[in-house]
């Protein structure tokens, strides 16, 4: 490999990956407060939608006023993108749980706190994880738009064989991020199946 490709290939990663963390870190909590409470859940369940809609290079557009070019405004529309599949999946999962498994695991003596952490949250985890292996799939194939606003990553290849008209050059971003992606789903699809036991 050479270390054009290599640094190309890391900040794909970083990007895809910062994007991932940050979606996760908002989106799940956020899921979590609002799945048993009416107007918040219609609230977040809606923000998801609009989210859904929006496409990314209009979020790239409408950031580079404030962010600017770069990382950041990459990162906005990425994280953006990533939220409702992550948003949707926590939702359904907590509210798929058996209300009759959440009241044996009361009736046992535990706080509420405690059902949640040892029964609702654990038996929410596998539909959790297809929500993050949808968006995780998602963030690393959309990742390429961030050449068009100087964000680097594989999509300068793209970008540049598309303007050279170099096969090659194209390929070689196209192919490397549809194995990148490929590889991540199968190490999240391993990792699901292992919460699912």
């Amino acid at each position: 490999m050479s270390e054009d490709f290599i640094a190309h290939l890391g900040a794909h990663v970083a990007l895809a990956g910062t994007a991932l963390a940050v979606a996760v870190a908002i989106g799940i909590p956020l899921a979590g407060l609002c799945a048993d409470r009416r107007l918040p859940r219609g609230l977040m369940l809606a923000l998801a939608g609009g989210f859904r809609v929006v496409p990314s290079l209009a979020v790239l557009t409408l950031a580079l006023p404030l962010l600017g070019l770069g990382f950041r405004p990459a990162l906005l529309a990425l994280v953006v993108l990533a939220l409702p599949p992550i948003l949707v999946n926590t939702d359904v999962a907590l509210r798929s749980v058996p209300r009759a498994t959440l009241e044996a695991a009361r009736g046992t003596g535990m706080t509420a706190r405690q059902v949640g952490a040892r029964v609702r949250w654990p038996l929410a985890l596998p539909v959790v994880a297809v929500g993050v292996r949808t968006a995780t799939v998602e963030v690393i194939a959309s990742a390429t738009l961030a050449t068009f606003i100087g964000g680097g990553g594989l999509g300068d290849y793209i970008n540049a064989g598309m303007q050279t008209d170099n096969l090659p050059e194209l390929l070689l971003g196209a192919v490397s991020v549809a194995v990148l992606a490929l590889l991540a789903d199968a190490a999240l699809g391993y990792a699901q199946r292992r919460l699912a036991v």
